[in-house]
């Protein structure tokens, strides 16, 4: 075996921290240079995705002992040192964090770099920060993990400037804070009481505790959960969401799509591990069942509610969120699966909608960023205004108003629910699964609310999105076709094809999330292998 197989797992940090650097390095005259070092940088890190997702599973030889890659950062063993594991579930987040952030830098290439300084180190750290959280063997580098690519959100949500842009950015800088300082209390609480933050260790530990210990862990957990819940998005500390998210520049919005996930994330990985030792009621459905529900009903009403398109991808986000909860929050692993596939849809297709909206908004007269520039230009006979308007936007392209319109139906298909598309897979999965939970004995109430809701949201969102699609291409007066670049129309036609194989492969895939969540639900698998002790003088 290759000895570059052993740090397979540290390439998606350590690759986005050395470009970050390297970027820094050079001018914003330096353009090109910067360009460059965010495509290497973002290959390496989609190919170690990859491989990732093949060692997981064992396929071309085991590579770990159970397929768990656990990377002890300077040779110390766990629960004394920092390690990394990567197993089915972090290469899966991994994958989907890759597709998505190269998709958005890609479309950011076009024009929205250069709006503001330090575009493309930032965002290279964001990816850092995300694939850090999805790494983290332990509740303190998860906390790091998460500041990093907050810290970097933070750069990237002023980028472009602008009075409501900022106004948002600092709502939402203010709201992470807060969940970050209840985070940080809940780490302290844990520490003090068992004396570790390796969770393997830590789930290990809890199942001794008892009395006063065990009512303090508890607290604890809930303090965590709470701060998990605010940063997925989870009603009612999901207000600061729709003016952020639709306030960001579009790139940034598409690659905030994943960012609510990664608290989802957390209190998936935190929630299997605790169950073993009675998991507290912040990770279980006690919390995440009605969280889940409420949080399908505020998104869903909101998308109703809304009139401008980018809140309602904003509250699409939401309805996403909540539906991942009621889903998590159902007893056993019968919905963890199709949730898993779920999530893939989502976050494809919100991405996706993100980035086609800056671009449908271009063709209204109201709607046109302080880039973009219409047509108009190009019919202008001096060509030093065409030159400037290629540089700005791109070129006039075949078809554009087709492509838009497609799109968009593609997107509102994906959000939906409706067939042909894996939108329509996601949902009749987890509705099929939902019923079968109540012929294992799941409360019969709780699956009917979770179906019922789920297809009143489906719904409601074909109004809210069909209404929107008949405001962007059917009533406006004076309809502009929009001038566009390959780099801006490429992104938005991978994910939408992303979404088509995640449909044309709905078994293999299905099986994979399965597979996933079965592992899930034996958290002794990754116990042990984070705690088995390093050979002395093996590598990491």
């Amino acid at each position: 075996m290759s000895a570059w197989m052993h740090h397979l797992p540290v390439l998606p940090i350590l690759v986005p921290l050395l470009a970050s650097a390297l970027m820094l390095l050079f001018k914003d005259s330096q353009r090109p240079v910067r360009i460059a070092l965010g495509s290497v940088s973002i290959a390496l890190q989609l190919l170690a995705a990859l491989a990732l997702v093949r060692a997981t599973q064992g396929i071309g030889g085991s590579i770990w002992p159970d397929d768990i890659g656990v990377y002890h950062l300077g040779n110390w063993p766990a629960p004394f040192g920092i390690v990394l594991v990567a197993d089915r579930l972090s290469a899966l987040m991994l994958g989907l964090t890759a597709v998505l952030g190269l998709c958005a830098w890609t479309y950011a290439t076009a024009h929205w770099d250069r709006a503001g300084s330090h575009f493309h180190a930032q965002f290279q750290l964001l990816l850092m920060g995300l694939n850090g959280a999805f790494l983290a063997g332990d509740l303190f580098n998860l906390f790091v993990f998460f500041e990093i690519l907050l810290t970097a959100s933070y750069g990237l949500m002023l980028h472009g400037s602008g009075k409501r842009r900022v106004g948002a950015a600092l709502h939402y800088i203010g709201i992470n804070l807060i969940a970050s300082f209840l985070l940080l209390i809940a780490i302290a609480m844990l520490y003090g009481l068992t004396g570790t933050l390796n969770l393997a260790d830590l789930a290990a530990r809890a199942r001794v505790l008892t009395g006063a210990d065990r009512q303090l862990f508890d607290s604890a957990a809930a303090i965590l959960g709470i701060a998990f819940l605010i940063k997925a998005a989870a009603w009612p500390l999901n207000f600061w969401l729709p003016n952020t998210y639709s306030e960001a520049s579009a790139p940034v919005a598409a690659l905030f799509a994943i960012m609510t996930k990664v608290g989802i994330y957390a209190l998936l990985r935190i929630g299997s591990l605790l169950l073993p030792a009675g998991a507290p009621a912040a990770f279980g459905g006690a919390w995440m069942f009605p969280a889940g529900i409420a949080t399908l009903a505020f998104g869903t009403l909101g998308m109703l509610a809304s009139s401008q398109p980018r809140r309602i991808a904003s509250y699409a986000i939401i309805t996403s969120s909540g539906t991942l909860f009621a889903a998590l929050g159902m007893p056993g692993v019968t919905l963890t699966g199709p949730a898993l596939y779920y999530l893939l849809n989502s976050v494809l297709a919100l991405g996706a909608l993100f980035l086609l909206l800056e671009l449908t908004e271009r063709s209204q007269s109201f709607g046109a960023d302080i880039l973009a520039i219409t047509q108009e230009a190009y019919e202008q006979d001096e060509p030093e205004a065409r030159s400037l308007s290629e540089q700005a936007v791109g070129s006039p392209l075949p078809a554009t108003m087709a492509f838009l319109g497609l799109s968009f139906f593609a997107c509102a298909l994906l959000i939906i629910g409706l067939p042909p598309l894996s939108g329509f897979v996601a949902k009749f999965s987890l509705l099929s699964a939902a019923l079968q939970t109540a012929e294992q004995g799941a409360p019969t109430l709780n699956v009917w609310l979770l179906v019922g809701v789920m297809l009143v949201s489906g719904l409601i969102g074909l109004m809210a999105l069909g209404r929107c699609g008949i405001r962007l291409f059917w009533v406006p007066e004076q309809l502009h076709v929009p001038t566009l670049r390959l780099s801006e129309v490429t992104p938005i036609l991978v994910l939408l094809l992303a979404c088509a194989l995640l449909t044309i492969q709905a078994g293999p895939v299905m099986d994979y999330l399965q597979d996933t969540a079965h592992y899930l639900d034996q958290p002794g698998r990754y116990t042990q292998a984070v705690l088995k002790p390093a050979l002395p003088g093996s590598l990491p």
